[in-house]
């Protein structure tokens, strides 16, 4: 049995450890941003394949105490490298992280558990240094408490990159952001949503692939394709496993909608590489169902108006960041109120970095989470149904009701 650890935004472990436990595996506990659990050799595969919410997916190679330098080389030389890289790989320590530690500086830290990987591979092979010509393989360090955790990558690019976006235009939300709103909110398929400042399309592409049970891994390669350790033969069983579970006898209603032609455009042309890619995966298990493309149209959110007795509407409008001033971000939030009155009987859940969004929404919400998007500090407001406190009497209108 294998320990992993699977990366995530920090404030979502409890939504990842949900989704790591839906798909069979026990959890071992979890600090901020990661999670562990245990895994068989598929699962090295598979959560790759499989996770929506994880940023990356490790494979746990060693974990000692390590209160001085000798400790730290001695405990990584212990590991069975050779069993895990090619003799031409090139090692890469691309991050290490430190928590209340006496060893606590990460350059050093890097340099020996570096040298301490090639000093077995070297030792075991029986050469005078590594080559370095082959692929990259990427290591990761945590020092907790005087424990080190060397992790070995097995996802390559972030998750977050599925393959199907071609444009993210700016500030896309990221894929598995998304995926945690979702979560957050707790949306159902037969629900109703809305993205109306769908941007990429990321939201209602990322709903579409929940909805219809798409595992969101079949449109890109992991980095652990270039291991040893690597089964193709399973790694193809894997995969026609998870098409096979894919969903075709829902009904579902997902949309999106941005004032910006372009974005629209984009959102459209994302949804068909998704579709597409899960079309692929079907294919592989001999069937031909076509996955419905969520629909997207050209609208000002103000033009809108709710389809649905109830729904859920779901967003990531611009924060003052790239795309508008505080000036013009407080006044965008404060007309985004009138969806409120527009879409009643619909929660509400939207994503920013600023501050001042609730003051200028004015309306107090009934959840906040804390999320840490990227390298922003983000909260997501969640509106139930719309009980919302209002801060002011208000009148909001809504310019010629448009239904999507």
């Amino acid at each position: 049995m294998n320990i992993l650890v699977a990366l995530c935004a920090v404030g979502a472990e409890k939504i990842l450890g949900n989704e790591i436990k839906h798909l069979g595996y026990k959890l071992v506990g979890n600090r901020p941003g990661r999670v562990s659990f245990y895994g068989d050799d598929d699962a090295l595969f598979r959560a790759n394949l499989c996770l929506r919410t994880a940023d990356r997916v490790y494979l746990q190679m060693a974990e000692y105490n390590a209160s001085n330098f000798d400790e730290l080389f001695h405990g990584c030389y212990a590991v069975a490298w050779q069993d895990f890289l090619k003799k031409d790989s090139r090692v890469v320590i691309d991050k290490v992280r430190v928590y209340k530690s006496k060893l606590n500086s990460e350059h050093s830290i890097q340099g020996m558990i570096q040298k301490s990987i090639y000093s077995k591979l070297c030792d075991i092979w029986h050469m005078r240094s590594m080559p370095e010509t082959g692929d990259q393989v990427d290591v990761r360090v945590y020092m907790d408490e005087d424990k080190a955790f060397i992790l070995l990558d097995l996802s390559g690019l972030p998750l977050h990159k599925r393959g199907y976006r071609t444009d993210g235009g700016i500030a896309p939300l990221r894929e598995t952001t998304a995926a945690i709103l979702l979560q957050e909110m707790m949306w159902r398929r037969k629900t109703p949503l809305h993205d109306p400042f769908c941007g990429s399309g990321t939201i209602p592409i990322e709903a579409t692939l929940y909805a219809f049970n798409i595992a969101p891994g079949f449109g890109r390669r992991f980095a652990m394709e270039n291991l040893p350790i690597f089964d193709s033969r399973r790694a193809e069983e894997i995969k026609r496993a998870e098409a096979e579970l894919i969903r075709t006898d829902v009904e579902v209603r997902i949309t999106g909608s941005d004032i910006d032609p372009a974005a629209v455009n984009r959102a459209k042309k994302n949804a068909e590489y998704a579709c597409v890619m899960a079309g692929r995966a079907l294919h592989m298990v001999d069937k031909s169902f076509h996955v419905p493309r969520p629909d997207f149209i050209q609208s000002d959110f103000s033009d809108l108006a709710a389809p649905y007795d109830t729904g859920l509407l779901i967003c990531n409008p611009p924060y003052g960041e790239r795309l508008l001033n505080e000036e013009q971000t407080r006044e965008l939030y404060k007309n985004m109120g009138g969806l409120i009155k527009a879409f009643p009987g619909w929660d509400l859940g939207i994503i920013t970095a600023a501050e001042f969004f609730e003051e200028s929404f004015e309306r107090k919400a009934n959840v906040i989470k804390s999320i840490k998007a990227g390298n922003l500090d983000s909260k997501f407001y969640e509106f139930k149904n719309g009980q919302t406190a209002r801060k002011d009497g208000e009148d909001r209108r809504v310019n010629r009701p448009r239904k999507f």
